[in-house]
């Protein structure tokens, strides 16, 4: 039988530029070198006898053609990835996770040796984490980010946690006469802010009755880990998301200068590509996730959950 489909070299490569939109970040992604990438659709749209690719400055466009051919061998081309996971090299399975640095740091990590005892056989990879870049399948496989409900074609999301703003202090700061005693009582105090997000305190006081307050900061920074520091030194009070200070809490290096949590639309959540959503070390990933959400705030021992090994 005559075999008319391309190499398999050719159809990575084809679709690694067109996710990517560069033939450099393809060969990124493929490991191969720009000029691999290049050869491999030149012979993929002489073997189909039409262009697929237009060059457009530093970047690349799809044909309709291409277009049109993409849709129809992307599905293909995840069904054999899916195949080789299964089949393939016995006992690894690979996820590259991109997950962004404060949740990483804070929540993340003290639970990894939990889901390696329950999951031995995946491996995972954590890659840098871009802020606001787009989805892309060749960088990663899943992301957790910060965010509300609306994502991009082609990606399903599954919130997480992280919709809980807290004010914190300095445990020192609640003794005496004149410690905080409810919301209007921190208006008179050096504010910290979140520089990616200077609206939280203003979200918070809202969601504590108190409207159009003026809020100054006192300082910026633009990560948790910081502010954290930043209000055990006594430069100020910050306002958190509380998943972010379990730890802190728990070792009383930090107190909440209210309890008075407050609800915010956004939070981290757990993004993938829904076509390759049925891949088994997605799937262990996305379970485990979602089960450590419903828990709590304490990481927990392995019991008898289901593994994939």
């Amino acid at each position: 039988m005559r075999i008319r489909s391309p190499s398999l070299p050719e159809l990575h490569a084809f679709a690694a530029v067109a996710r990517s939109g560069s033939f450099g970040r393809a060969a990124q992604a493929l490991c191969v070198t720009q000029g691999a990438v290049s050869r491999a659709v030149a012979r993929l749209e002489a073997h189909l006898g039409q262009p697929l690719v237009q060059r457009q400055g530093r970047g690349s466009v799809l044909t309709p053609a291409g277009r049109a051919y993409f849709e129809v061998i992307a599905p293909a081309l995840a069904q054999l990835e899916s195949a080789a996971e299964v089949f393939g090299l016995p006992g690894r399975w690979a996820l590259r996770v991109s997950v962004t640095p404060s949740l990483f740091s804070k929540w993340l990590i003290p639970r990894l040796p939990d889901f390696r005892a329950r999951h031995p056989a995946v491996a995972l990879e954590f890659v840098p984490y871009r802020r606001e870049a787009p989805f892309d399948p060749a960088e990663a496989d899943a992301w957790i980010r910060s965010g509300g409900e609306r994502w991009p074609a082609g990606i399903a999301a599954d919130y997480l946690l992280g919709r809980e703003l807290v004010p914190i202090c300095r445990p020192q700061d609640l003794l005496g006469a004149d410690a905080p005693r409810e919301p209007r009582d921190l208006l008179g105090r050096p504010l910290l802010f979140h520089s990616h997000y200077p609206g939280n305190w203003a979200d918070w006081f809202c969601g504590c009755g108190l409207h159009d307050v003026t809020l100054r900061p006192a300082a910026q920074f633009d990560q948790v880990s910081m502010l954290v520091e930043a209000v055990i030194a006594g430069l100020g009070l910050a306002v958190v998301q509380r998943c972010l200070i379990e730890d802190d809490l728990r070792e009383g290096r930090i107190a909440l200068a209210l309890d008075q949590p407050v609800r915010i639309e956004r939070g981290y959540h757990l993004c993938y590509a829904v076509q390759g959503r049925e891949r088994p070390a997605l799937v262990a990933w996305r379970e485990w996730l979602l089960e450590q959400c419903r828990r709590g705030s304490h990481p927990v021992a392995a019991d008898t959950a289901p593994k994939f090994s």
